[in-house]
């Protein structure tokens, strides 16, 4: 799991999400984009990316420090899924995302947007949404 945090919601999240993941028998590697462990990527049968949303609270949300996310190794191939952390609306930031996963070559499954005040439930979530689509 790759992750871009601020103000350590987006951190927080990827290590609910890692923890769920652990409970589940499913192994989890998280780094922060600026510290990515390539063997783990390399052997990752499914990546997860998320960002933060940044941006004006109604409109112009994007993901959080992007040019970090555009500068990830290449994924060709690789399943990923994506979420994003926000406080009141996350707009268009999960599509955003997902477009820069793409064009790191991976194919992105879904995503999901998780409120700050709401992150052990929306943690749980995700992984429920995650485990239904990799084995569909």
């Amino acid at each position: 799991m790759i992750y871009e945090s601020l103000t350590g919601n987006t951190r927080r999240a990827a290590g609910l999400i890692a923890a769920e993941l652990t409970t589940q028998g499913i192994g989890a590697v998280v780094c922060p984009v600026d510290r990515i462990d390539y063997q783990a990527l390399s052997r990752a049968d499914l990546v997860i990316v998320g960002a933060w949303t940044d941006g004006m609270v109604f409109f112009g949300q994007r993901p959080g420090r992007a040019h970090r996310l555009r500068a990830m190794p290449v994924m060709d191939g690789k399943r990923a899924l994506v979420f994003c952390t926000y406080a009141i609306d996350p707009g268009k930031v999960l599509e955003k995302l997902t477009r820069v996963v793409e064009d790191r070559g991976a194919v992105v499954l879904g995503g999901m947007a998780l409120r700050r005040d709401r992150l052990v439930e929306g943690s749980m979530e995700f992984v429920a949404r995650l485990l239904e689509a990799v084995e569909a």
